[in-house]
C-alpha cells in the first residue's frame, strides 16, 4: 500500500480521534482559564484562608508533573472509591494543571497595575470590590491574555497525553493505527502536522483577540 493510499484510509480513524481531542480542549481550556482567574484573584485579594488555599493549589499543580496528576486521577482515585471515566479524568487533569499556570499569569498582571488606581477608585467613593471589578479586572484580563493564550497553546500540545488514561484521542487513535499497520513514521508525521495546524489556528485567534483588546495607550 502506498503512503498516499494509507493516509486516505487512515483519515476516518484520525478524524474520530481529532474530534475527541477538540472536545477535550474545548472543555479544559475555558475551564482552566476561569479556574486560574479565580485563583489568581484569590491570591491577591482574598482573605488569609483563601490566599493560603489558592497558593497551595498553585504550588501543587505547578510542581507535580502532569503525567503524574493524570495517573493519580485515573489509576489512583479508584483505590479510595472514586472512579472517573477517561474523558472526565483527562479534562480534570488538564483543567487543574492549566488553571495553576493561568493563576500565575493573572497574579503577575495584577502586580503590574499601579497601586494608585486602587487609591483613585476609593477616592471617588468606590468600594474595594467595585474598584477591582470595574477598574482593575478589565486591565488584568488584557495584560494576562498573552500569557494565558500561551498556556492554551501548551494545553493543545499536552492534550496528547490523554491516551495515558486510555482515552482514544488523536494520539491514542494514532497509536492504534501505527501498531496495526506498522507505519509509525507516517502515522505520527501526519498527527504532528495536525497538531501544528491546531496550534497555528489557536495562535492566530489569540493574536486577533490581543489586537482587539489592546489598550490604545
Amino acid at each position: 500500500m502506498t503512503s498516499f493510499r494509507w493516509v486516505i484510509d487512515a483519515v476516518p480513524q484520525l478524524t474520530q480521534g481529532l474530534f475527541v481531542t477538540l472536545r477535550l480542549i474545548a472543555v479544559a481550556a475555558p475551564a482552566g482559564f476561569v479556574l486560574g482567574f479565580v485563583m489568581g484573584l484569590a491570591r491577591m485579594y482574598g482573605n488569609r484562608i483563601s490566599r493560603g488555599c489558592a497558593t497551595a493549589y498553585q504550588m501543587t499543580f505547578r510542581g507535580v508533573p502532569l503525567i503524574v496528576q493524570l495517573f493519580i486521577l485515573y489509576y489512583g482515585l479508584p483505590r479510595v472509591g472514586i472512579t472517573l471515566m477517561p474523558f472526565a479524568a483527562a479534562v480534570l487533569g488538564f483543567t487543574l494543571c492549566s488553571g495553576a499556570y493561568h493563576s500565575e499569569y493573572v497574579r503577575s498582571a495584577i502586580l503590574s497595575i499601579p497601586d494608585g488606581q486602587m487609591e483613585a477608585g476609593r477616592s471617588i467613593g468606590m468600594t474595594t470590590r467595585q474598584t477591582v471589578f470595574h477598574i482593575i479586572l478589565p486591565q488584568v484580563f488584557r495584560k494576562a491574555l498573552p500569557g494565558c493564550g500561551n498556556e492554551i497553546v501548551y494545553l493543545i500540545k499536552y492534550s496528547s497525553l490523554a491516551y495515558l488514561v486510555t482515552l482514544v484521542d488523536l494520539t491514542g487513535q494514532g497509536r492504534l493505527i501505527a501498531y496495526a499497520s506498522f507505519r509509525f513514521f507516517e502515522t505520527f508525521f501526519v498527527i504532528g502536522l495536525i497538531y501544528v495546524a491546531l496550534v497555528s489556528l489557536a495562535t492566530s485567534l489569540l493574536q486577533l483577540a490581543e489586537r482587539r483588546l489592546r489598550i490604545p495607550t
